[in-house]
C-alpha cells in the first residue's frame, strides 16, 4: 500500500466511475484498476461493488473513506512542509577540481571567498578532468577547475586562468637534488614516473613533449595514476617525475622539488588551468566565486 493507491481509492469513491476517476488522476483506466486491486488484496476485502452499469462502495469502503481522506490530507501537508524546508535551505556551490588545483588553488580561493561571501557554502569534489566535465553537463557540479581538453564540448564554457609551473620531483639524496634548478637535458636517461595517459592525458603528454621538444626520448620506468602515488614512488627511488608546482604542497618525506626551466612558447600550454561551467547557465554563487578569483588572480598565479 502507498499513498498513490489511497488517492486512487478516493478518486473512484468520489466519481463512482473508473473511467472518470482515471481521467481525474491522469492515468489509464487499467492502471487505476490495478492500483485498486492491489489495495483490496492488501486489505483482503473488497472496497467497491462493480457491475457493468454501476460502481458503489462496499461497507468496508464506506468505513475507511473518511480515514483515507484524512490520510491523503496529511500526506499533502507533509509534502508541502518538505517543499517549504527545501526552499529555505541554503544552496551549496559544488566545485570540482583536479588534484593540483585542489591542493594549490582551492585553499587560497576558498579562504578569500569566505572573507567576502561568508554566506556561500562550498562543496569541493576532487576528480580528474575526464570525470569533471560530464558532471558539469549533468548539473552535478556548478564549476570545475581543470585542464581544457583538445576537443572541447560546445556546451561547456572554458575560461583560461593561467599556466601552472612544472617542477621536478626527485629523491632528496639524488645527485641532482642539490641543484638550484633543472632543465630537460639534465634528466636525459633518468628513469621517469609518468601518469597513465588514459586518465591523465595532459600530465602524461607534458612530460613526453618536454623531452621530444629537446630532441630526447623520455625513459619511462613506471606508470601511476594518482599524483600522491607518483610522489610516493619518487620517495622510494623508483624514478623522477615532472609535476605541477602545487603538488609540492603534499610534502612527502624524502622528496625534493626543483624548478624546471621550460623554454618559452613550447610546452607551457600543456599546463593550462581553466575554469569550466555549463554554457548559457546563470548562477549567482558561481559568479561571486569567479569575481573573487578574478580580483586575486595575479597573486594566486604567482604561487602556481
Amino acid at each position: 500500500m502507498d499513498i498513490h493507491q489511497i488517492r486512487c481509492f478516493l478518486a473512484v469513491a468520489e466519481e463512482l466511475h473508473f473511467g472518470r476517476a482515471a481521467q481525474a488522476m491522469g492515468i489509464l483506466p487499467a492502471s487505476l484498476t490495478r492500483q485498486i486491486r492491489l489495495l483490496e488484496d492488501r486489505f483482503e476485502t473488497r472496497l467497491f461493488l462493480r457491475t457493468t452499469r454501476n460502481v458503489a462502495l462496499t461497507e468496508a469502503g464506506t468505513a475507511i473513506l473518511e480515514d483515507a481522506r484524512a490520510l491523503v490530507a496529511q500526506a499533502d501537508q507533509f509534502e508541502q512542509r518538505i517543499r517549504s524546508v527545501r526552499r529555505t535551505e541554503k544552496p551549496v556551490l559544488k566545485v570540482g577540481a583536479i588534484d593540483s588545483a585542489a591542493t594549490g588553488l582551492m585553499p587560497q580561493l576558498l579562504q578569500l571567498l569566505r572573507l567576502k561571501h561568508p554566506e556561500i557554502e562550498v562543496q569541493l569534489i576532487e576528480q580528474k578532468t575526464i570525470h569533471l566535465l560530464p558532471k558539469i553537463l549533468s548539473g552535478s557540479i556548478d564549476i570545475a577547475f581543470c585542464r581544457p581538453p583538445d576537443i572541447r564540448d560546445p556546451n561547456i564554457h572554458f575560461q583560461t586562468l593561467f599556466f601552472e609551473t612544472a617542477v621536478v620531483a626527485l629523491p632528496e639524496k639524488h645527485p641532482l637534488a642539490n641543484r638550484v634548478e633543472l632543465n630537460i637535458r639534465d634528466l636525459a636517461d633518468m628513469p621517469l614516473i609518468v601518469p597513465d595517459r588514459r586518465s591523465r592525458p595532459h600530465s602524461h603528454d607534458l612530460t613526453i613533449k618536454l623531452f621530444t621538444d629537446a630532441g630526447l626520448t623520455a625513459r619511462i620506468a613506471q606508470v601511476a595514476e594518482e599524483k600522491h602515488t607518483i610522489v610516493s614512488l619518487v620517495a622510494t627511488g623508483a624514478g623522477l617525475a615532472i609535476v605541477p608546482k602545487w603538488v609540492s604542497r603534499m610534502a612527502v618525506p624524502g622528496v625534493a622539488f626543483l624548478p624546471l626551466v621550460v623554454p618559452e612558447g613550447t610546452t607551457r600550454s600543456k599546463l593550462i588551468l581553466a575554469a569550466a561551467w555549463a554554457r548559457g547557465t546563470r548562477d549567482d554563487q558561481r559568479d561571486a566565486l569567479l569575481a573573487v578569483l578574478d580580483e586575486n588572480l595575479d597573486a594566486i598565479e604567482e604561487s602556481a
